[in-house]
């Protein structure tokens, strides 16, 4: 996906309207000093995990790639049903419309970086650790349906690093990447019709939005005093 800058200005007038324009400046305040002093050792870490994953799973051939501003866009459905999938894992921040993830026959996932209901958005990681509620640093698996991170809940996947030194970026990784065998089991159980949905039933729903640099500082603050 290569998105457009009508999009990204639409995602920036989504986030100053959800927080307002001064809290606005602490996210832009977290981009910069995430470009200044994370980012490059992020993208070391990414690069190092990928060599290790091409060492580990033997490359794909002849994968049908499309590129598109959007997964909703007509040639992209057309492309998804060419393919015609059972099961389609989403990754993306873009909300799917129905005749998209409706199509395979077994449903869309989404691996969610966040624990629902609780941690919805996608900084679901980042805001649980910011209000220090460790127990809900993790990834959902869900089945997508009309609403917006509220389809089945599959399977919760935690994180057991150490958050003082990864940041937000690296944990979101490892919340799927610690956890690929437990994924393909689940997967696979979805495909015969198995799995059973978790009960989130009475549990608060909440939503989140992009880090600030002050909620940031302060869940570093606390875990490295332990």
């Amino acid at each position: 996906m290569r998105e457009t800058g009508k999009r990204a200005r639409r995602r920036i007038s989504t986030e100053i309207k959800r927080v307002g324009p001064l809290r606005f400046i602490d996210v832009l305040a977290f981009r910069l000093y995430y470009r200044l002093f994370l980012a490059r050792q992020d993208r070391r870490w990414e690069e190092q995990k990928l060599e290790e994953l091409r060492a580990i799973y033997p490359a794909l051939k002849n994968v049908p790639v499309l590129m598109t501003h959007s997964p909703n866009s007509e040639e992209a459905e057309r492309f998804i049903k060419e393919q015609r999938p059972d099961i389609m894992i989403a990754r993306c921040k873009s909300l799917l419309k129905e005749s998209v993830f409706s199509i395979p026959t077994k449903g869309t996932l989404v691996m969610h970086p966040g624990i629902c209901p609780e941690y919805r958005n996608a900084h679901g990681c980042f805001w649980a650790l910011a209000n220090d509620d460790r127990s809900k640093v993790g990834m959902t698996m869900l089945r997508i349906d009309k609403g917006v991170d509220t389809g089945p809940v599959f399977g919760y996947y935690h994180y057991s690093g150490d958050d003082s030194r990864d940041s937000h970026v690296v944990i979101q990784h490892r919340v799927v990447l610690d956890n690929l065998e437990a994924i393909g089991k689940k997967l696979h159980e979805i495909f015969l019709g198995e799995a059973v949905p978790i009960d989130t039933k009475g549990r608060k729903s909440s939503t989140w939005g992009q880090p600030w640099l002050t909620k940031y500082l302060g869940w570093k603050s606390r875990a490295r005093r332990g």
